[in-house]
């Protein structure tokens, strides 16, 4: 059987699992969607070769100590990411006493580290309220069947009940468990990536004799 004939045979019952589990399996469903965004977003921007791009990368390490900075610039033009920033606010400030640029510098980098985070905290409320919000499906569910369990003494129709009660705790695990994982990948990310931000600036900023200041 090929898989569009497997998707239509069993659509039905894939799209009762969820219509059974109510209001709390909604939630879930919605905040599984925006998750997924959140996650292919950021797995698009927080990259190496994008906040920390190859041409500007050599043209930091080709750089010489006293030579112009017009080359410097024009690469961070022509390659702009985080790191271009950073250091074009390095360059724009590199007549000033070093504190105060690297404050600039500083702030600078808070700025860029702050939007690759952006999103962050929605996989990490997402992944700690899921399995709270399946638990309630769970027990609103629970409640129903038995307070109609005189009505429908049945075994088989008690326990069909709480099977399908189930299936919000095991929705919320399932949208948690890859929130989980994505959360810690990418804040793991960002902090390598800020490591790195800050020996390249320290490597600039050393070649522009700001420490002799």
């Amino acid at each position: 059987m090929s898989f569009p004939m497997f998707l239509a045979a069993n659509l039905p019952s894939f799209l009762e699992f969820f219509v059974r589990g109510g209001f709390f399996m909604a939630v879930l469903v919605v905040l599984s969607i925006f998750s997924l965004a959140v996650i292919i977003q950021r797995a698009l921007i927080i990259t190496m070769d994008r906040v920390l791009p190859p041409p500007v990368l050599k043209s930091v390490s080709a750089y010489q100590q006293g030579a112009s900075i017009e080359t410097l610039q024009r690469v961070f033009q022509r390659e702009p990411s985080p790191l271009s920033r950073v250091l074009t606010t390095l360059l724009q400030h590199r007549d000033w006493p070093r504190a105060e640029a690297l404050d600039a510098v500083q702030t600078r980098a808070r700025h860029e580290i702050s939007r690759m985070e952006s999103g962050l905290v929605f996989l990490e409320i997402t992944t700690g309220i899921s399995p709270l919000l399946g638990l309630l499906g769970t027990l609103s569910g629970l409640v129903g069947i038995f307070a109609n369990i005189g009505d429908h003494g049945d075994p088989q129709i008690v326990a069909t009940g709480i099977s399908q009660a189930l299936n919000c705790t095991i929705v919320g695990l399932g949208v948690a468990v890859p929130n989980l994982i994505a959360y810690n990948y990418f804040t793991r990310r960002v902090e390598v990536i800020s490591i790195d931000l800050e020996s390249i600036t320290t490597d600039l900023m050393a070649k522009l004799s700001l420490g002799n200041r």
